[in-house]
């Protein structure tokens, strides 16, 4: 069990890495950049900080989706004072990874974390962040906190909280790059935050120790777009904010890749031969190729498909 926990953290940072080209300096100053989408909504980004971070400010209090790499709590706290003088109550965490959820435990416990119940479940078993001399020793993040930042309400399929200009809806409609995956939708803004389930325009993390799957994630996003209305704007997780169309053509990319790999595990390939013969479509010509990441999902998927 230990080695699958350690296995599904290796695939969070090998994704940050290879975003980054190196691992993220921890002793580098955090400085927060601010894209405004509306007059109450706002995205906080930095290239060494994780997923993209939303701030939604409602009449009573912020709601936070994402929170970032150990160490970017505070950073983010800070930045929202600059921006509003209501206090922080909730946080949204779209799926389980590191990059999204550490920032946690730097806020007060009384503020209200929201999941989806299978993310719930992945932030309990989390085991150390990697990459640091004590990885083999130390507990996790939300262990070394006594908890403090953990879930403490999850949903199954859909949740409304808030109402009116307030009103945030998270939704879950299957398995894909984990199998927690929350999209965030701000109705009154028509504006939605995907986290990693849309990351960016390029192969997905398919994280299947945390239940992801390439076999489903094409599904999931055609789900999402159909069951979701009134949405122009996305916040991804780790891109720029994309439109509705871009989610469709995400659920056709993913849903195409299954097809070709199927064909290639139907022919005999093995999933080396399979993953360098791959070459993003040419109906996808803005997508950045990630030969490394296809060469993993072709993996995922043929595990898939064996079972």
């Amino acid at each position: 069990m230990r080695r699958t926990l350690v296995l599904g953290t290796l695939l969070a940072l090998g994704a940050l890495v290879a975003i980054n080209a190196q691992p993220p300096d921890p002793n580098a100053p955090k400085t927060l950049e601010v894209e405004k989408l509306k007059d109450n909504l706002f995205v906080l980004r930095n290239a060494t900080s994780g997923g993209n971070t939303a701030v939604f400010v409602t009449a009573d209090g912020v709601v936070i989706v994402d929170t970032k790499l150990p160490g970017w709590g505070r950073p983010i706290i800070d930045k929202v004072k600059e921006l509003t003088n209501k206090p922080i109550t909730t946080i949204i965490n779209t799926h389980t990874h590191y990059d999204h959820v550490s920032g946690n435990v730097e806020f007060p416990a009384s503020v209200d974390v929201v999941v989806q119940e299978n993310t719930k479940a992945n932030m309990d078993r989390m085991g150390p962040v990697l990459g640091r001399e004590e990885q083999t020793s130390a507990p996790s993040i939300f262990k070394a906190h006594g908890g403090v930042g953990l879930p403490k309400r999850t949903f199954k399929d859909k949740m409304t909280l808030g109402k009116g200009a307030d009103q945030v809806d998270l939704y879950y409609f299957g398995r894909g790059h984990t199998n927690g995956d929350a999209f965030v939708v701000f109705p009154a803004l028509r504006v939605m935050h995907a986290g990693d389930i849309f990351a960016r325009k390029g192969p997905p993390l398919l994280d299947a120790n945390n239940g992801g799957s390439g076999v489903a994630i094409g599904d999931t996003l055609a789900k999402a777009h159909a069951g979701i209305t009134n949405v122009d704007q996305i916040i991804t997780g780790h891109s720029t904010v994309m439109t509705w169309a871009d989610l469709k053509e995400y659920s056709d990319f993913n849903k195409e890749f299954l097809a070709w790999v199927q064909l290639e595990m139907k022919s005999g390939k093995t999933v080396d031969a399979a993953a360098a013969e791959y070459a993003i479509p040419v109906t996808y010509k803005n997508y950045t190729p990630n030969p490394t990441q296809t060469k993993t999902n072709v993996g995922v998927v043929y595990n898939e498909l064996k079972k």
